[in-house]
């Protein structure tokens, strides 16, 4: 059976399931098919085990009301789109809520028909989704969890953290504002005693996490866009924003145009296929890991501290291979 009957087949069922029922021409206008086609897949629904339910008086096609689960807004795709995607993802996978989406994409599974399933399980194998490699915060569920019942009571938690700026663990009072999963991992965001101001926290370094009694009000209007500002990723720094050009070579110009990096960012192609790529950020340090991630592909063309910080990590890199150290096992 192929995407296009199974979709319509699901629609079919939805339409069925929604309604008190509705005879061959009002369930063709339902679906956008014609009143033949409608027939054919009322049939197959028929034969599948779907109990239709026929009213000669009304000519009327219905469900019985207890045989599906509660009508839901769920259109054929979106339906096909989580069992796809949750198939493919497995049991083990630590997306941030995924756990819920499996769950209600193995209801959606036990409401169609055996043969029906079947094929939306085919289907779903078809489907491949390899995900950037997350951090599992294996130890840290305790601190997640106590960071959702300081937001749900709006209670300031004392935190200890294994700060890699500070180089050491630190010990701050948190106003915890918005938990926020980026790339890899889950942050925490809020203002902090310490630091005097808002400031964001990897959950998986904070090492001890203590609920306290006193409350305190969440920022009326508060977002965490606004506060990550125009920042590479999630570390904003002070001071005024600066604008970067970086050239990338034609090997990779088109890998790096065919992405949206930052919501600043502007592509300018040149005649030789080369890109220069225009953004504006406020702070240069992250930016500089993802430009070394080019190699020799990429310069940066402004700002002149920028190109500093990138040669100063090239000399830092090539010392580091440039020594006489043998290769285990193996001489000079």
């Amino acid at each position: 059976m192929n995407l296009k009957r199974i979709t319509r087949l699901l629609k079919l069922l939805q339409t069925l399931q929604a309604g008190q029922g509705d005879n061959a021409d009002g369930l063709a206008k339902a679906c956008g098919m014609s009143r033949r086609t409608a027939f054919r897949d009322l049939e197959t629904l028929r034969e599948a085990g779907v109990p239709l339910q026929f009213d000669k008086a009304s000519s009327r096609y219905s469900i019985a009301g207890d045989y599906f689960l509660r009508p839901t807004n769920f259109t054929s795709m979106e339906a096909l789109a989580i069992v796809a995607l949750t198939t493919d993802l497995g049991a083990g996978c630590d997306l941030p809520f995924f756990g819920a989406a499996r769950s209600a994409a193995l209801k959606i599974q036990s409401a169609l028909p055996a043969s029906l399933r079947g094929n939306v399980q085919s289907l779903a194998r078809c489907i491949h989704v390899r995900l950037n490699p997350l951090d599992r915060l294996q130890g840290a569920e305790t601190v997640y969890g106590q960071l959702v019942e300081s937001l749900s009571q709006q209670r300031i938690v004392r935190i200890k953290y294994r700060s890699l700026t500070e180089w050491e663990e630190i010990d701050t009072k948190l106003r915890p504002y918005q938990l926020l999963f980026n790339r890899h991992t889950w942050y925490v965001n809020g203002r902090s005693s310490l630091h005097g101001g808002p400031r964001t926290f990897n959950v998986g370094r904070i090492a001890n996490i203590e609920l306290l009694p006193q409350k305190y009000a969440r920022p009326r209007g508060f977002s965490v866009e606004r506060y990550l500002g125009n920042a590479w990723n999630i570390m904003p720094s002070p001071g005024p924003d600066e604008s970067i050009v970086i050239r990338f070579k034609p090997l990779v110009a088109s890998n790096v145009a065919e992405v949206t990096w930052h919501k600043s960012q502007r592509l300018e192609w040149l005649d030789d296929g080369s890109l220069d790529f225009h953004v504006r950020v406020s702070g240069l340090n992250e930016v500089v890991w993802w430009i070394l991630g080019y190699g020799d592909q990429a310069e940066v063309l402004r700002p002149a501290k920028l190109r500093k910080l990138v040669a100063q990590r090239v000399r830092n890199l090539y010392d580091a291979y440039s020594g006489e150290t043998p290769l285990p096992g193996r001489g000079l």
